[in-house]
Formats: C-alpha cells, structure tokens, sequence
C-alpha cells in the first residue's frame, strides 16, 4: 500500500509570507524603483516588475514542489496548484498591507524608497483599493501559472525557466547597446522560445548526439573540434564590434577573469584559502606605473608597457612566494586572516605618507602609458581587449596544464588532506610556495593590464573587496573549474557593469547569489567533475 506524503496547508501560506517579506525588501531597498526606467519589453514590462514577478515564480514554485506527490505517487493537480496560489496570495496580501499603510502613514520617514511612484507601480496605476483587489487577484494568478510548472515534466519545466531567464538577461545586453531601449515583444517571445526549445531538444537528443559524434573516425572528430574552436575564436574576435561601452566591460570582465584564474589555483587547486590576493594585483600594477609613468623621476629607468610587463609579473611572483613562507604551516580560517592582513598591509604601505615621495600616497600615479606595438596604440577599449584576451589565454592555459601535471595532483592531493599527502610524498612546502607563486604572478599581469587600462592608479582601488569579488566570482564559477571561472566573472562583473544603477546593490547581489549557489548549486554553475561528484549523491546509474 502506497504511503501518501504528509502535507499541510500552512507550508504554502509561510511559504508565501516569506516571499512577500522578500518582495517587500527589494521595494523598499531602492532596487525595483531604480530599475523602473530600464525596459525589458518596450513600453510593457520593465526591469524592475521583473524583480517583483521572480519573487512570485521562485516561492510559487517551491510551495507548489513540496506540494507535489512523490516519485511513487499519483498526481495530485489541484493540491498542487492549490498551493502555488495560497502562495501567491500571501505575497501580494503582505505589499497590499505594505500599500495600504503606506496611505495612512508616511513611510518615508523612515523608508526613503516608500514612494508614491512605487505605490503606484503595485497598484498598478489604480489606487486604492481598486489597484489592492486586482493585486489579490494578481498573486493568485501568478501563484497557480508558476505552481503549474511543478506538475510538468523536469526536461519541460527546466527548458520554460531557462527561456524565461533568458529574456531579461539577452533584454539587459540589448538595452546597453541600443540605449535603454528593451526587446519588443516578437523579440522577448522569439528569444523564449528559441533558448527554451534548444535546452529541450539538447536535453532529449544530448546522448544519441554524443553516441553518434563518439562514434565517428578519429580524424573526423579532430575536424569538429577544430571548426567548433574556429567558431569560438571568430565570436570572441569580434565582440568589440558591439561598440566602446561593451568593450570596457569586456575589458573588465577578463581582468577579473585573469585573477579568478590565479586565485582558482590557489583556492581550487590547492585548497588554500587567501583573502589577501589583491596585495598582487596592486604590486603588478604599481610596478606598470613606477617603470612606465614620467611622473616617477626617481627611478632612472622609463620604459613602455611590454619592458614592464614582465617585471610587474616577476615582482608579484616574489610577494607570493613571501607570503607563502610565513603561512606553510596554516591551514583554513587561520590563513585567511593572515591573508587578509598581508592585502591590507600593502593597500596601506601604498597609501601611506611614508612611500608619498616615491609612489604619490594617496594622490596615486597617473600618466602611464598605454601598449604601443610597432607604432600601432591600443589606446581605447576595443583595441586594449585584444591583449587582455591574449593574457587570458596564456593564464588558462597555463592553468589547464598544471591542473592535469605532477604539480596539478600535489595541490589536489594537499586540498583533500595535507597530511595524507606528505605521509605520501608529498614536499608541502614546495608545492605550497609554487600555488602562491603562480596564482601571484596571474594577479601581477591582471594588475598591470588594470594600470595600463585607467592610465592611473590609486591605493583605493585595492581594497579587499576586490578579493572578496574573485572569491566570489570562482566560487559561484566552480571552484576548481576553468570554464567555471569565465561563467562567474560574466556573470558577478559583466552583467553587473551593464545595470550600471545597481552599482549600489552589488554586495546585496552578491550575498543572495551566494546563499542561493550555497543552497542549491554548491558545486558552482559549471563544476569540476571531481567536485561534482563530491558534493552530490551518486545517481541510481552511477552508482551500479
């Protein structure tokens, strides 16, 4: 006799209070409002209404999947559906009590962001109280279409969720190119289903395809590979195209690239935990601008940016393999607060009035140079992408190679158990000192092309959040995973770039993309296989 799982009515309503409570927040920290002017659908659907409608599909969906009846029990639709709308309702019942005190009390007082513009938005232009009972009704209708989604198939549910992520995120792209202006509605619904198909039909013919390609001649497989590499290389050739403003967040987004790269290798590979990795990047670019800029007069060596370069790498390769020495016998919380002190202790060195005369202090230095090659200037940001995607690929692969060398297995073998690993063979010291190395001298050439790039530096821009943003940028990326860390980066630093308004909410992001990455991705967005494995249950197949 098959047992029926036990349920209770009260999980949709907490469940919907939650997500109200969390609605709530984002209006009143500034974030729906601000976003209000940026489009997602041209004259129809804003960023801002599309915080609110994830709030209602997140919560709506997850009281109606703890509603929903096993693997071996039979459907139960109206329970279901029943549950995503209750859900539904408690959201918009807790911004109707929010509306609705906000008309008797001025909330501004305390909350500056309780203005009529976003009284109006919940309302929806309709006031009180006709605007309240179409919000009521609204939350139901949301609560039971997103609830609805728990009783499709997982390959069907997971293809309309990436095509409905995949609207404002190709919306916010477009935006930035062509001026604020959204997607029109063909296109918003051409991109929906276009991405939701695709995930479809490469989630039910990904293996038979696989099969087939495995299946070919050697020869022929190397052809596909080739021309899949050629096709990859010609898009990323020729994204400067999109205009000057992408290009500076490509820019951007491949320095941060370039560290998550080294830091991966340091906190990926070898399991050791640094907060204090921005001390490199600001000793690479310190060392671009003392050798480079001509308001250092005190060095009586001036050269351009190709002379430097390798001095600004070799000198963070030293501060690693300094730092490293100290902290060989730490392990954990203990070498990130060593870590950290060691990046604050740069950061105030170079604010200091103590090296003023010699790197400015806080006035910083300014006038370096940008890159020359044969008379040729990579004086703006589409031709200055070209380098750093050169960088980036000397960093990966470097990177690709040590993680599948000797040195690759010690690091791994000292994350899962160091002593184990030196019961094994394994010289600590070495390899530790070659992690910090090598991470360090990847931070040094981040900071160096970052120097180049702002034509100025100044000791404020090395704080440590910029360690806490690479930490942050391998860790949802994928911790151990190469292409995990392009993911990341695009994700915490190039999408954050393009919403510009949000500059102010980047930890808040931050923060929730964690915790969420926490709860239901661990592992990170595109894992190594090896830290897959580790951090989920063997599948029924595997495991025979």
């Amino acid at each position: 006799m098959k047992r029926t799982s036990p349920f209770s009515w009260m999980t949709p309503v907490t469940t919907g209070l939650i997500g109200g409570v969390v609605a709530l927040f984002l209006c009143l920290v500034g974030i729906v409002e601000a976003s209000l002017g940026r489009y997602v659908i041209t004259g129809i659907v804003t960023m801002g209404q599309v915080f609110v409608l994830a709030v209602y599909a997140i919560f709506a969906m997850q009281a109606a999947q703890k509603a929903a009846p096993g693997q071996d029990e039979k459907p139960a639709p109206f329970r279901t559906l029943a549950s995503g709308a209750i859900s539904g309702l408690m959201i918009s019942v807790v911004l109707a009590i929010f509306v609705l005190l906000g008309q008797q009390i001025d909330l501004r007082a305390v909350f500056i962001h309780a203005t009529p513009v976003l009284y109006d938005l919940l309302t929806f232009g309709l006031g009180v109280p006709q605007g309240i009972f179409v919000l009521l009704g609204f939350g139901i209708l949301m609560g039971v279409l997103f609830g609805a989604m728990a009783l499709l198939p997982s390959a069907l549910r997971r293809s309309l969720g990436a095509g409905l992520i995949a609207v404002p995120l190709v919306a916010v792209i477009y935006s930035s190119l062509f001026s604020g202006r959204g997607l029109s509605a063909f296109q918003a619904l051409a991109v929906f289903v276009v991405v939701g198909l695709a995930l479809f039909l490469w989630g039910r013919y990904q293996q038979p395809v696989r099969a087939r390609a495995n299946a070919l001649p050697a020869r022929q497989q190397r052809s596909m590979r080739l021309g899949l590499w050629v096709v990859a290389i010609l898009f990323v050739l020729a994204l400067p195209a999109l205009g000057t403003y992408p290009s500076e967040v490509l820019v951007i987004t491949g320095i941060f690239v370039l560290m998550g790269l080294g830091l991966n290798i340091v906190v990926g590979y070898a399991g050791l935990l640094d907060l204090g990795y921005v001390a490199f990047f600001a000793i690479g670019a310190y060392v671009m601008a003392i050798l480079t800029s001509p308001e250092i007069t005190w060095f009586p060596f001036s050269g351009n940016f190709w002379i430097a370069l390798p001095f600004a790498v070799l000198a963070a390769t030293l501060a690693g393999v300094i730092l490293g020495i100290p902290v060989l016998n730490m392990r954990g919380d203990y070498l990130a607060i060593v870590t950290l002190g060691f990046g604050e202790i740069i950061r105030l060195v170079a604010l200091s009035d103590w090296l003023k005369p010699l790197i400015g202090g806080s006035n910083g230095i300014t006038q370096i140079p940008k890159p020359v090659v044969f008379g040729f200037s990579f004086d703006n940001p589409q031709k200055l992408y070209y380098i750093v995607v050169i960088g980036c690929v000397i960093a990966a692969f470097i990177a690709t190679r040590l993680k599948y060398s000797r040195l690759g297995r010690n690091w791994m073998a000292i994350r899962e158990d160091e002593d184990v690993a030196q019961a094994m063979g394994i010289d600590l010291v070495r390899n530790k000192l070659m992690a910090f190395a090598t991470g360090a001298a990847l931070s040094g050439l981040a900071g160096a092309l970052f120097a180049t790039k702002l034509t100025s530096i100044y000791p404020h821009s090395f704080n440590l959040l910029v360690s806490i943003n690479v930490l942050a940028v391998i860790i949802v990326g994928g911790l151990g995973s190469i292409p995990g860390v392009i993911i990341g980066a695009v994700a915490l630093v190039g999408l954050p770039e393009l919403l510009r308004e949000f500059a102010e909410y980047r930890l808040l992001v931050y923060g929730a993309v964690l915790v969420f990455m926490m709860l239901k991705r661990p592992e990170g967005l595109l894992p190594e296989a090896r830290r897959k494995l580790e951090l989920h249950e063997l599948s029924p197949d595997v495991a025979e």
